[in-house]
């Protein structure tokens, strides 16, 4: 049985413990605590002057590392996720973006078997549609959309556990009848690519949408029809009490002064970091060709450039702009990355703080906020080669 200590800052659901240790074995977190441990045949890492964080939980990401997760296959599935596992997301729900229901059962299949090997990453499936408002898909493919249908979904999610979230429009004939069902079944059901505005978000959050994906984007803000003006979907989910959001965080999605404005307005305990990347983030092989999509300033846009259609971040960038470009403090920007998606889609009994039981998930940061090393259930997963001898 493998033990470690890890020396270090290291951020607590109290916040900074500077100078502390964590004792990990067997895949858990023994102890954490300011003192300095001292343990026969422990293996010692010093990272002192940097900080010790929990591993980052990756809730939206379609893909990386060259493969979607749309794919469906075990060779997709596996190197889209190890690409992010580098970059300290050591827990991840796979994405899929508006599919035919086939694909979704393969997906899932994958998903099922890949859950069930010991330490995995993936804690379950997301689905993103196909349940979405024509005039807001974005970069969801058109032919693929349509209005709920219980005799679609109501089979599949009786014939899986995996299906974790699911997004649609709320204001879709349907959405709440499907919203209601998928919360009984203590899936996180969220709103997207929506125009409700504050009545219908009122009655959505009711019916079980609880979550705003990607809070801001494919979604109307405040605007005027004719002579009127009208509250659009962002304000109507700021005044939802209840409501939590996730923001991409990736310096091109949304500006810096709208992060603020989410993080002061919704709190680190109802914000949540996330990706929303593509196959082509944490990719270093040769370039994507992809008639549908065009690569500019980082981000990932659509070809006729109507529409950002997702991000090349990993998790780790997310936390570098909200500190760096909007000003958070990083214990905040941190745990909006794992503390605040683990409560939100139910892991955090196991996941998400560095706290006595849980599983050894942690990721070390230098003072410029790259990751350093990378510990999944307790395994080494990455390190540059100057943290672990």
């Amino acid at each position: 049985m493998l033990t470690q200590i890890i020396n270090g800052h290291i951020l607590t659901p109290q916040g900074w413990l500077k100078d502390g240790s964590v004792l990990i074995s067997d895949g858990k977190i023994l102890e954490v605590t300011n003192s300095d441990l001292a343990v026969i045949g422990a293996t010692v890492i010093d990272a002192k002057g940097m900080y010790i964080v929990p591993g980052f939980i990756s809730m939206h990401v379609h893909g990386g590392g060259g493969h979607d997760f749309t794919e469906g296959s075990k060779e997709a599935f596996t190197k889209a996720v190890s690409a992010h596992l580098k970059h300290g997301a050591t827990s991840i729900f796979p994405t899929l973006s508006s599919s035919t229901f086939d694909t979704i059962r393969q997906a899932v299949t994958t998903c099922e078997e890949l859950m069930q090997q010991p330490g995995s990453v993936i804690q379950g499936l997301h689905i993103e549609g196909p349940y979405l408002n024509l005039k807001m898909a974005g970069a969801q493919w058109e032919g693929l959309l349509k209005d709920p249908d219980p005799e679609e979904y109501k089979p599949l999610l009786e014939s899986t556990q995996c299906i974790k979230r699911w997004d649609i429009s709320p204001e879709l004939p349907g959405a709440h009848e499907f919203a209601q069902y998928a919360t009984s079944r203590g899936i996180l059901t969220a709103v997207t690519h929506t125009e409700a505005e504050y009545d219908e978000i009122k009655a959505a959050y009711a019916a079980g949408f609880t979550h705003a994906a990607h809070f801001y984007n494919a979604m109307p803000g405040f605007h005027k029809r004719r002579e009127y003006k009208y509250e659009g979907t962002v304000e109507s989910v700021y005044l939802t009490d209840g409501m939590t959001v996730e923001v991409i965080a990736d310096g091109s999605h949304l500006p810096a002064t709208i992060l603020k404005l989410v993080y002061k307005l919704k709190g680190v305990e109802k914000t949540c970091l996330v990706t929303d990347a593509l196959k082509y983030a944490a990719y270093q092989g040769e370039p994507i060709v992809d008639p549908r999509y065009v690569i500019e300033n980082g981000v990932c846009k659509l070809a006729d450039h109507s529409s950002l259609a997702g991000s090349l971040a990993s998790v780790d960038t997310l936390i570098q702009t909200m500190v760096k470009k909007a000003g958070i403090p990083l214990a905040d920007a941190v745990r909006m990355a794992s503390e605040t998606p683990a409560t939100i889609i139910g892991i955090n009994d196991k996941k998400g703080s560095l706290q006595k039981g849980k599983d050894a998930d942690i990721v070390i940061l230098d003072n410029q906020i790259n990751v350093r090393c990378v510990f999944s259930n307790g395994v080494i997963v990455e390190d540059t080669n100057t943290m672990i001898h």
